[in-house]
């Protein structure tokens, strides 16, 4: 019976477990993309970059947006896409999240 029981408890857990890991990377370094192509790609969005970090194997870049908002923005190492961007606006104090936004040239 506890045998029974403890694979339930371990098989209810496994699904939160993988979901948290969600926004993880997990791409060998030799297939990365370099630094200074994130930072490129900040400067073409009309960002300030403070800081560009390794989060969760993942690049981070943070700083502030073209309208001087601070953010967050998580970047595949190996496509350089958005998978999470996160930005503080002045008007409240709640964080504002666009999970998978994509960058347009446009903008």
């Amino acid at each position: 019976m506890k045998k029974t029981l403890t694979i339930l408890a371990f098989l209810a857990v496994l699904p939160a477990g993988a979901a948290m890991a969600d926004d993880d990377c997990f791409v060998p370094m030799a297939d990365w993309q370099p630094r200074d192509a994130v930072a490129q790609l900040a400067e073409d969005s009309g960002w300030t970059v403070r800081r560009i970090k390794i989060d969760d194997g993942c690049y981070e870049i943070e700083g502030r947006d073209a309208e001087g908002r601070p953010i967050e923005v998580k970047f595949h190492p190996a496509t350089l896409e958005v998978i999470e961007f996160e930005y503080e606006d002045d008007d409240d104090d709640d964080d504002h999240s666009d999970r998978d936004r994509t960058i347009d040239d446009d903008d």
